[in-house]
Protein backbone atom coordinates (compact mmCIF):
# COMPACT_ATOMS: atom_id res chain seq x y z
CA UNK A 1 0.00 0.00 0.00
CA UNK A 2 1.64 3.58 -0.78
CA UNK A 3 0.03 6.53 0.43
CA UNK A 4 -1.42 9.28 -1.40
CA UNK A 5 0.49 11.48 -0.87
CA UNK A 6 3.65 8.85 -1.71
CA UNK A 7 2.27 8.68 -4.87
CA UNK A 8 2.79 12.76 -5.48
CA UNK A 9 6.41 12.37 -4.39
CA UNK A 10 6.67 9.66 -6.82
CA UNK A 11 5.44 11.41 -9.41
CA UNK A 12 7.56 14.27 -8.51
CA UNK A 13 10.51 12.30 -9.61
CA UNK A 14 10.29 12.69 -13.22
CA UNK A 15 9.99 16.41 -12.50
CA UNK A 16 13.44 16.17 -10.87
CA UNK A 17 16.25 17.75 -13.98
CA UNK A 18 18.82 16.21 -15.81
CA UNK A 19 22.21 17.05 -15.00
CA UNK A 20 25.65 16.38 -14.75
CA UNK A 21 25.10 14.35 -11.25
CA UNK A 22 23.70 11.42 -12.98
CA UNK A 23 26.37 9.27 -14.90
CA UNK A 24 26.07 8.06 -18.48
CA UNK A 25 23.32 10.37 -19.15
CA UNK A 26 23.57 11.94 -22.24
CA UNK A 27 24.97 15.01 -22.12
CA UNK A 28 22.49 16.79 -24.51
CA UNK A 29 19.62 15.85 -22.27
CA UNK A 30 20.78 18.47 -19.10
CA UNK A 31 17.93 20.94 -18.25
CA UNK A 32 15.33 18.54 -19.26
CA UNK A 33 13.16 16.72 -16.68
CA UNK A 34 13.34 13.11 -16.29
CA UNK A 35 9.92 12.65 -17.34
CA UNK A 36 10.93 14.49 -21.11
CA UNK A 37 13.96 12.51 -21.32
CA UNK A 38 11.78 8.78 -20.68
CA UNK A 39 9.15 10.34 -23.43
CA UNK A 40 12.34 10.81 -25.82
CA UNK A 41 12.45 6.99 -25.72
CA UNK A 42 16.05 7.65 -26.77
CA UNK A 43 18.26 3.63 -27.63
CA UNK A 44 20.84 3.56 -25.04
CA UNK A 45 23.49 2.82 -27.84
CA UNK A 46 22.65 5.66 -30.35
CA UNK A 47 20.90 8.22 -28.29
CA UNK A 48 23.52 9.92 -26.87
CA UNK A 49 24.49 8.00 -23.42
CA UNK A 50 27.89 7.94 -22.35
CA UNK A 51 29.96 5.20 -20.98
CA UNK A 52 30.30 3.77 -18.81
CA UNK A 53 26.58 3.45 -18.21
CA UNK A 54 24.29 0.83 -16.16
CA UNK A 55 20.89 -0.24 -17.69
CA UNK A 56 17.96 -2.36 -16.19
CA UNK A 57 16.29 -4.77 -18.56
CA UNK A 58 12.76 -3.49 -18.82
CA UNK A 59 11.41 -6.69 -19.60
CA UNK A 60 13.36 -9.17 -17.16
CA UNK A 61 12.35 -6.50 -14.06
CA UNK A 62 8.91 -7.49 -15.17
CA UNK A 63 9.73 -11.27 -15.06
CA UNK A 64 11.06 -11.29 -11.49
CA UNK A 65 8.37 -9.19 -10.02
CA UNK A 66 5.48 -11.57 -11.57
CA UNK A 67 7.67 -14.73 -10.67
CA UNK A 68 7.96 -13.58 -6.71
CA UNK A 69 4.67 -12.61 -6.92
CA UNK A 70 3.43 -15.90 -8.19
CA UNK A 71 5.70 -17.59 -5.62
CA UNK A 72 4.65 -16.10 -2.50
CA UNK A 73 0.61 -16.35 -3.41
CA UNK A 74 1.24 -20.22 -4.31
CA UNK A 75 3.28 -20.83 -0.69
CA UNK A 76 0.81 -19.03 1.18
CA UNK A 77 3.90 -16.01 2.37
CA UNK A 78 3.47 -12.57 2.80
CA UNK A 79 6.10 -10.98 1.32
CA UNK A 80 8.32 -7.30 2.28
CA UNK A 81 11.33 -7.59 0.08
CA UNK A 82 14.68 -6.26 1.48
CA UNK A 83 14.44 -2.66 0.11
CA UNK A 84 18.16 -1.98 0.60
CA UNK A 85 18.85 -4.19 -2.48
CA UNK A 86 17.73 -1.11 -4.60
CA UNK A 87 16.59 2.04 -2.25
CA UNK A 88 14.30 3.07 -5.04
CA UNK A 89 10.66 4.15 -4.79
CA UNK A 90 9.74 3.35 -8.15
CA UNK A 91 10.99 0.07 -7.15
CA UNK A 92 9.13 -0.10 -3.91
CA UNK A 93 5.66 0.80 -5.71
CA UNK A 94 6.01 -1.68 -8.48
CA UNK A 95 7.04 -4.90 -5.57
CA UNK A 96 4.00 -3.67 -4.11
CA UNK A 97 1.70 -3.52 -6.71
CA UNK A 98 3.44 -7.04 -7.48
CA UNK A 99 1.28 -8.15 -4.12
CA UNK A 100 3.95 -7.45 -1.97
CA UNK A 101 2.87 -6.68 1.83
CA UNK A 102 5.42 -3.55 2.62
CA UNK A 103 9.29 -3.32 2.57
CA UNK A 104 11.87 -4.13 4.43
CA UNK A 105 14.77 -1.55 5.63
CA UNK A 106 17.76 -1.19 7.67
CA UNK A 107 18.29 1.68 9.26
CA UNK A 108 16.92 4.41 9.65
CA UNK A 109 17.37 6.64 6.64
CA UNK A 110 15.92 3.61 4.36
CA UNK A 111 12.87 3.94 6.77
CA UNK A 112 12.81 7.69 6.30
CA UNK A 113 13.15 7.66 2.45
CA UNK A 114 10.39 4.96 1.97
CA UNK A 115 7.89 6.75 4.14
CA UNK A 116 8.53 9.82 1.83
CA UNK A 117 7.34 8.17 -0.53
CA UNK A 118 4.08 6.75 1.03
CA UNK A 119 4.84 3.63 1.77
CA UNK A 120 2.63 2.11 5.32
CA UNK A 121 4.02 -0.97 6.04
CA UNK A 122 7.46 -1.07 6.98
CA UNK A 123 9.82 -4.38 8.47
CA UNK A 124 13.10 -2.73 10.01
CA UNK A 125 15.50 -5.85 9.79
CA UNK A 126 17.69 -4.24 12.81
CA UNK A 127 17.21 -3.42 16.36
CA UNK A 128 16.75 0.28 16.51
CA UNK A 129 18.05 1.87 19.43
CA UNK A 130 18.62 5.23 18.14
CA UNK A 131 16.83 7.62 20.12
CA UNK A 132 16.23 10.61 17.48
CA UNK A 133 15.25 8.00 14.92
CA UNK A 134 12.56 5.96 17.42
CA UNK A 135 10.75 9.35 18.28
CA UNK A 136 10.84 10.33 14.28
CA UNK A 137 8.96 6.69 14.18
CA UNK A 138 6.79 7.45 17.07
CA UNK A 139 5.57 10.73 15.45
CA UNK A 140 5.24 9.03 12.57
CA UNK A 141 3.28 6.29 14.02
CA UNK A 142 0.92 9.49 15.30
CA UNK A 143 0.63 11.23 12.53
CA UNK A 144 -0.41 8.24 9.74
CA UNK A 145 -3.16 5.71 11.93
CA UNK A 146 -2.17 3.08 8.52
CA UNK A 147 1.72 2.99 9.14
CA UNK A 148 2.45 -0.42 10.50
CA UNK A 149 5.97 -0.93 11.79
CA UNK A 150 8.23 -3.68 13.26
CA UNK A 151 11.13 -3.90 14.29
CA UNK A 152 14.31 -6.76 15.74
CA UNK A 153 14.53 -6.93 19.71
CA UNK A 154 17.67 -9.03 20.41
CA UNK A 155 18.31 -8.03 24.02
CA UNK A 156 17.17 -6.81 27.34
CA UNK A 157 19.25 -3.27 26.99
CA UNK A 158 18.05 -2.97 23.56
CA UNK A 159 14.79 -3.33 24.90
CA UNK A 160 15.27 -0.71 27.50
CA UNK A 161 17.29 1.80 25.93
CA UNK A 162 14.16 1.50 23.04
CA UNK A 163 11.43 2.22 26.11
CA UNK A 164 13.15 5.20 27.23
CA UNK A 165 13.29 6.79 23.93
CA UNK A 166 9.68 6.42 23.50
CA UNK A 167 8.30 7.25 26.50
CA UNK A 168 5.01 9.20 25.89
CA UNK A 169 4.34 7.75 22.34
CA UNK A 170 0.65 7.59 21.69
CA UNK A 171 1.10 3.78 20.12
CA UNK A 172 3.43 1.25 21.36
CA UNK A 173 6.25 0.17 18.66
CA UNK A 174 5.98 -3.32 17.23
CA UNK A 175 8.87 -5.80 17.71
CA UNK A 176 9.92 -9.32 16.96
CA UNK A 177 12.48 -11.11 18.71
CA UNK A 178 15.30 -11.95 16.89
CA UNK A 179 16.35 -15.62 16.94
CA UNK A 180 20.19 -15.51 15.99
CA UNK A 181 21.03 -18.16 13.22
CA UNK A 182 23.64 -19.78 15.41
CA UNK A 183 27.08 -19.12 17.16
CA UNK A 184 29.04 -16.96 15.15
CA UNK A 185 26.21 -16.05 13.19
CA UNK A 186 25.63 -12.09 12.68
CA UNK A 187 23.19 -10.67 15.21
CA UNK A 188 20.06 -12.09 17.28
CA UNK A 189 19.83 -13.85 20.24
CA UNK A 190 21.98 -16.78 20.80
CA UNK A 191 19.66 -19.02 23.02
CA UNK A 192 15.74 -19.71 23.66
CA UNK A 193 16.34 -18.70 27.33
CA UNK A 194 17.43 -15.51 26.35
CA UNK A 195 14.85 -15.10 23.90
CA UNK A 196 12.24 -15.53 27.09
CA UNK A 197 13.94 -12.85 28.77
CA UNK A 198 14.18 -10.50 25.93
CA UNK A 199 10.55 -11.14 25.54
CA UNK A 200 9.66 -10.75 29.12
CA UNK A 201 11.83 -7.34 28.83
CA UNK A 202 9.56 -6.28 26.02
CA UNK A 203 6.48 -7.21 28.14
CA UNK A 204 7.49 -4.73 30.92
CA UNK A 205 7.99 -2.19 28.75
CA UNK A 206 5.55 0.24 28.11
CA UNK A 207 5.62 1.68 24.58
CA UNK A 208 6.64 -1.99 23.08
CA UNK A 209 4.68 -4.93 21.56
CA UNK A 210 5.40 -8.42 21.14
CA UNK A 211 4.24 -8.71 17.67
CA UNK A 212 6.45 -11.98 16.82
CA UNK A 213 9.54 -13.52 16.24
CA UNK A 214 11.99 -13.23 13.23
CA UNK A 215 15.82 -13.48 11.93
CA UNK A 216 17.80 -14.32 8.67
CA UNK A 217 18.68 -18.14 7.81
CA UNK A 218 21.70 -16.64 5.22
CA UNK A 219 23.53 -16.50 8.43
CA UNK A 220 23.58 -20.00 9.81
CA UNK A 221 27.10 -21.35 9.53
CA UNK A 222 27.87 -23.74 6.65
CA UNK A 223 24.64 -23.21 5.12
CA UNK A 224 23.36 -25.92 3.68
CA UNK A 225 19.24 -27.39 3.62
CA UNK A 226 20.15 -29.28 6.26
CA UNK A 227 21.10 -26.80 8.44
CA UNK A 228 19.12 -24.02 6.94
CA UNK A 229 15.50 -25.81 7.61
CA UNK A 230 16.69 -27.33 11.42
CA UNK A 231 17.13 -23.48 12.17
CA UNK A 232 13.81 -22.00 10.96
CA UNK A 233 12.08 -24.88 13.03
CA UNK A 234 13.54 -23.60 16.03
CA UNK A 235 12.34 -20.14 14.90
CA UNK A 236 8.38 -21.78 14.48
CA UNK A 237 9.35 -23.46 17.86
CA UNK A 238 9.99 -20.37 19.31
CA UNK A 239 6.88 -18.97 18.35
CA UNK A 240 4.72 -21.23 19.29
CA UNK A 241 6.43 -21.59 22.61
CA UNK A 242 6.04 -17.95 22.99
CA UNK A 243 2.43 -18.58 22.02
CA UNK A 244 1.75 -21.23 24.52
CA UNK A 245 3.18 -18.80 27.27
CA UNK A 246 0.29 -16.52 26.04
CA UNK A 247 2.86 -14.02 24.65
CA UNK A 248 0.79 -13.13 22.06
CA UNK A 249 -2.14 -12.52 23.98
CA UNK A 250 -4.61 -9.77 22.50
CA UNK A 251 -2.12 -9.41 18.82
CA UNK A 252 -4.71 -9.89 16.04
CA UNK A 253 -1.53 -11.64 13.88
CA UNK A 254 1.41 -13.22 14.98
CA UNK A 255 4.68 -13.06 12.52
CA UNK A 256 6.81 -15.34 12.14
CA UNK A 257 9.62 -13.75 9.42
CA UNK A 258 12.43 -15.15 7.69
CA UNK A 259 13.97 -15.14 3.96
CA UNK A 260 16.85 -13.58 2.27
CA UNK A 261 17.64 -14.32 -1.25
CA UNK A 262 19.01 -17.93 -1.07
CA UNK A 263 17.42 -19.66 1.10
CA UNK A 264 13.50 -19.05 0.54
CA UNK A 265 12.34 -22.34 -0.62
CA UNK A 266 13.54 -23.71 2.80
CA UNK A 267 11.47 -20.72 4.24
CA UNK A 268 8.61 -21.54 2.21
CA UNK A 269 8.74 -25.36 3.06
CA UNK A 270 8.95 -24.83 7.13
CA UNK A 271 6.88 -22.48 7.18
CA UNK A 272 3.83 -24.51 5.82
CA UNK A 273 4.76 -26.71 9.00
CA UNK A 274 3.66 -24.07 11.49
CA UNK A 275 1.14 -24.61 13.82
CA UNK A 276 -2.10 -23.17 14.45
CA UNK A 277 -1.21 -20.67 16.71
CA UNK A 278 -3.89 -18.33 18.96
CA UNK A 279 -4.08 -16.04 16.27
CA UNK A 280 -3.70 -15.90 12.50
CA UNK A 281 0.07 -16.28 11.23
CA UNK A 282 1.62 -13.38 8.62
CA UNK A 283 4.12 -15.45 7.73
CA UNK A 284 6.72 -12.99 6.24
CA UNK A 285 9.58 -13.65 3.23
CA UNK A 286 12.17 -10.83 3.39
CA UNK A 287 13.61 -11.64 -0.15
CA UNK A 288 14.82 -8.69 -2.17
CA UNK A 289 17.69 -9.41 -4.01
CA UNK A 290 15.25 -10.88 -6.62
CA UNK A 291 13.75 -7.62 -8.19
CA UNK A 292 17.13 -7.29 -10.25
CA UNK A 293 18.50 -11.33 -9.57
CA UNK A 294 22.41 -11.09 -10.79
CA UNK A 295 24.90 -12.63 -12.78
CA UNK A 296 27.34 -14.34 -10.03
CA UNK A 297 26.37 -15.01 -6.37
CA UNK A 298 22.63 -14.91 -6.43
CA UNK A 299 22.13 -16.52 -10.11
CA UNK A 300 24.45 -20.06 -8.28
CA UNK A 301 22.14 -19.63 -4.87
CA UNK A 302 18.57 -19.00 -5.80
CA UNK A 303 16.50 -21.74 -4.62
CA UNK A 304 14.73 -21.73 -7.99
CA UNK A 305 18.18 -23.77 -9.04
CA UNK A 306 16.79 -26.52 -6.72
CA UNK A 307 13.18 -26.29 -7.60
CA UNK A 308 12.97 -25.36 -11.19
CA UNK A 309 9.58 -26.59 -11.65
CA UNK A 310 8.79 -22.88 -9.45
CA UNK A 311 10.28 -20.93 -12.90
CA UNK A 312 13.28 -18.85 -12.69
CA UNK A 313 14.51 -15.50 -12.06
CA UNK A 314 16.64 -13.57 -14.80
CA UNK A 315 19.64 -10.92 -14.17
CA UNK A 316 18.05 -7.65 -15.04
CA UNK A 317 21.42 -5.57 -15.05
CA UNK A 318 24.00 -5.02 -17.83
CA UNK A 319 26.61 -2.77 -17.20
CA UNK A 320 28.25 -1.41 -20.83
CA UNK A 321 31.37 0.27 -21.10
CA UNK A 322 33.84 0.90 -23.77
CA UNK A 323 37.18 -0.17 -24.39
CA UNK A 324 39.88 2.35 -24.31
CA UNK A 325 43.11 0.85 -24.24
CA UNK A 326 44.79 -2.53 -26.06
CA UNK A 327 48.09 -2.38 -25.09
CA UNK A 328 48.63 -5.99 -25.91
CA UNK A 329 46.90 -9.19 -28.19
CA UNK A 330 46.44 -10.31 -24.68
CA UNK A 331 45.13 -7.30 -22.74
CA UNK A 332 42.75 -4.74 -22.75
CA UNK A 333 41.03 -1.99 -20.75
CA UNK A 334 37.27 -0.95 -20.09
CA UNK A 335 36.32 2.55 -18.60
CA UNK A 336 34.59 1.31 -15.68
CA UNK A 337 35.74 0.38 -12.33
CA UNK A 338 34.95 0.04 -8.80
CA UNK A 339 33.08 3.31 -8.28
CA UNK A 340 30.77 2.18 -11.15
CA UNK A 341 30.71 -1.76 -10.82
CA UNK A 342 29.63 -4.56 -8.25
CA UNK A 343 33.06 -6.00 -6.88
CA UNK A 344 32.34 -7.25 -3.16
CA UNK A 345 31.40 -10.62 -4.29
CA UNK A 346 32.39 -11.52 -7.42
CA UNK A 347 34.22 -8.99 -10.56
CA UNK A 348 31.94 -8.81 -13.28
CA UNK A 349 31.73 -11.05 -16.01
CA UNK A 350 31.60 -9.99 -19.83
CA UNK A 351 29.03 -11.42 -21.76
CA UNK A 352 29.03 -9.34 -24.89
CA UNK A 353 30.77 -7.27 -27.44
CA UNK A 354 29.04 -4.67 -29.26
CA UNK A 355 30.78 -2.87 -32.74
CA UNK A 356 28.65 -1.13 -35.48
CA UNK A 357 25.22 -1.93 -34.30
CA UNK A 358 25.70 -5.53 -33.68
CA UNK A 359 26.38 -7.99 -31.07
CA UNK A 360 28.45 -11.33 -30.14
CA UNK A 361 29.56 -12.83 -27.54
CA UNK A 362 32.69 -12.02 -25.13
CA UNK A 363 34.60 -15.69 -25.90
CA UNK A 364 37.67 -15.68 -24.54
CA UNK A 365 37.51 -12.54 -22.72
CA UNK A 366 37.97 -12.32 -18.98
CA UNK A 367 37.83 -9.57 -16.20
CA UNK A 368 40.54 -9.94 -14.05
CA UNK A 369 40.65 -6.99 -12.10
CA UNK A 370 38.94 -3.77 -10.80
CA UNK A 371 40.96 0.06 -10.56
CA UNK A 372 39.09 3.06 -9.74
CA UNK A 373 37.91 3.42 -13.52
CA UNK A 374 39.46 1.01 -15.21
CA UNK A 375 38.19 -2.92 -15.92
CA UNK A 376 40.90 -4.87 -16.31
CA UNK A 377 40.48 -7.49 -19.26
CA UNK A 378 42.50 -10.66 -20.31
CA UNK A 379 41.78 -11.62 -24.17
CA UNK A 380 42.44 -15.22 -25.45
CA UNK A 381 39.76 -15.64 -28.24
CA UNK A 382 37.04 -14.04 -30.52
CA UNK A 383 35.73 -11.41 -30.53
CA UNK A 384 38.91 -9.44 -31.59
CA UNK A 385 38.49 -6.20 -29.32
CA UNK A 386 38.94 -3.09 -31.04
CA UNK A 387 39.19 0.19 -28.99
CA UNK A 388 36.24 2.23 -29.34
CA UNK A 389 34.42 -1.78 -28.87
CA UNK A 390 31.48 -1.28 -26.19
CA UNK A 391 31.38 -4.62 -23.55
CA UNK A 392 28.43 -5.50 -21.66
CA UNK A 393 29.30 -6.97 -18.40
CA UNK A 394 27.26 -9.07 -16.01
CA UNK A 395 26.98 -8.23 -12.61
CA UNK A 396 26.99 -9.77 -9.15
CA UNK A 397 25.63 -9.05 -5.55
CA UNK A 398 22.29 -6.23 -6.96
CA UNK A 399 22.67 -4.58 -3.68
CA UNK A 400 26.34 -2.82 -4.20
CA UNK A 401 25.06 -2.11 -7.88
CA UNK A 402 22.27 0.05 -7.11
CA UNK A 403 24.30 1.96 -4.61
CA UNK A 404 26.51 3.19 -7.42
CA UNK A 405 24.13 4.82 -9.73
CA UNK A 406 21.67 7.66 -8.89
CA UNK A 407 19.58 7.43 -12.07
CA UNK A 408 19.37 4.12 -13.84
CA UNK A 409 18.26 3.62 -17.64
CA UNK A 410 15.42 0.95 -18.22
CA UNK A 411 16.30 -0.21 -21.34
CA UNK A 412 13.76 -2.59 -23.36
CA UNK A 413 15.84 -6.19 -25.55
CA UNK A 414 16.10 -3.53 -28.52
CA UNK A 415 17.79 -0.73 -26.60
CA UNK A 416 15.34 2.05 -26.19
CA UNK A 417 15.08 3.52 -22.93
CA UNK A 418 11.72 3.76 -21.26
CA UNK A 419 12.24 4.67 -17.90
CA UNK A 420 14.75 6.10 -14.95
CA UNK A 421 15.08 4.56 -11.99
CA UNK A 422 16.05 7.05 -9.12
CA UNK A 423 17.95 5.22 -6.09
CA UNK A 424 18.57 7.30 -2.19
CA UNK A 425 21.53 5.22 -0.63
Amino acid sequence: MVSGTGLDALARLSEERVDHRFKGLPPDADGLTVGELAAQRRNLFTGGFTTPVLALSAERLEHNLRLMETYAARHGLAFAPHGKTSMAPQLFRRQIEHGAWGITLAVPHQVRVARAFGVRRVFLANELVDAAALRWIAAEQDADPEFRFLCYVDSVRGVELMDAALDGAARPVDVVVELAAGEGARTGVRTEAECAAVADAVAGARALRLAGVAGYEGEVPDADPERVRAWLRRLVSLAADFDKAGRFAGLDEIVVSAGGSAWFDAVADVFAEIPGLSAPVLKLLRSGAYVSHDDGHYRRLTPFNRVPEEGALEPAFRLWAQVVSRPSPEQAFLNAGKRDAAHDLDLPSAQVVRRDGTEQPAAGITVTGLSDQHAWLRTTGEPGLEVGDWVGLGLSHPCTSFDKWQLIPVAEADGTVVDYIRTFF
